[in-house]
């Protein structure tokens, strides 16, 4: 199999207060990425990913992902940095288009998100790396602003888009793509034909979020995950049978692993949904010959 990192996902669902024990144990697991969300009405993206780096001490953290039109290019910029100058080669920053209707709930839908996202990606890039930043946009301004403490190591920052033209603006300005929950290995494939095609090279990553459920019982599996691959197909436009997931048995659960990474992917990062999340991820990590690493002192 291709040299694949393994995430995890600490769902929005989850109080906030239980980040820092999770995070701390998915990190003794072994496992190489905890993700955190940012959704209108849950956690804060950027505190939840400061709250899981200062708890732990190898693991990376992905922020997944800022909505562009509620995040000013600057403001995101400079959380970025302070995270990235505390915790250098650590942090993963997603961005993305947000809910339409959670951006008009708010009064911050953008005349063209296209044009919002590209303009956001582009500056808050040129931001972390130092650069005083001149921009009139159709949907950004900024005016000669400039980062006094621009991270040494730059974190990369990654589009988490879904749609053709979203891809190709992916490929052409981000350092990575963001792969939603429900994709599986021929979207892939298609996702590396349009990133390509906005321009890609071969550092462009592709980050994969995809539900998980682990169990020796298949009816207890499939029962489990009916209600995300139910909702999720609806968002998709796909039959529900068609929403890709890592999930069955242990073993199985690695086959789809390996499926997404054959396809493309750079990093899998399990949404685990039933009972006992930890104990589910420990028994891929097992799977995969993952080792142990001691637990981290609490902070």
């Amino acid at each position: 199999m291709p040299n694949v990192r393994i995430g995890v996902m600490y769902d929005r669902d989850w109080a906030p207060e239980g980040l820092p024990g999770f995070a701390r144990q998915a990190e003794a697991l072994g496992v190489d990425d905890l993700w955190v969300v940012e959704d209108l009405g849950w956690n804060g993206g950027v505190s939840a990913a400061a709250v899981a780096l200062g708890a732990t001490e190898r693991l990376r953290v992905g922020l997944g992902i800022a909505p562009a039109p509620l995040r000013s290019p600057a403001l995101l910029a400079m959380e970025l940095a302070t995270l990235a100058r505390v915790f250098p080669g650590r942090l993963v920053a997603g961005v993305g288009h947000g809910v339409r209707e959670w951006m008009v709930s708010v009064g911050v839908a953008p005349r063209s998100p296209l044009a919002l996202l590209e303009e956001t990606i582009t500056s808050v890039r040129a931001l972390l790396r130092g650069e005083r930043v001149e921009l009139d946009g159709r949907e950004v301004r900024l005016d000669g602003v400039q980062l006094v403490h621009p991270p040494v190591q730059v974190p990369p920052v990654v589009a988490g888009v879904v749609r053709p033209r979203s891809l190709e603006l992916s490929g052409r300005v981000a350092d990575g793509t963001l792969i939603a929950e429900g994709h599986g290995p021929s979207d892939l494939e298609n996702t590396r034909a349009l990133t390509a095609k906005g321009g890609a090279g071969p550092d462009h990553t592709l980050t994969v979020l995809s539900f998980a459920c682990v169990g020796d019982d298949p009816d207890e599996v499939a029962r489990t995950l009916h209600p995300h691959t139910e909702g999720h197909g609806a968002w998709l436009g796909r039959p529900q049978e068609e929403v890709f997931t890592v999930s069955g048995t242990p073993a199985q659960a690695v086959g789809d692993i390996h499926a997404l990474a054959a396809s493309g992917a750079d990093t899998v990062v399990l949404r685990i949904v039933g009972a006992e999340p930890l104990r589910q991820l420990e028994a891929v990590l097992d799977s995969l010959g993952r080792p142990r690493t001691p637990a981290p002192t609490a902070n």
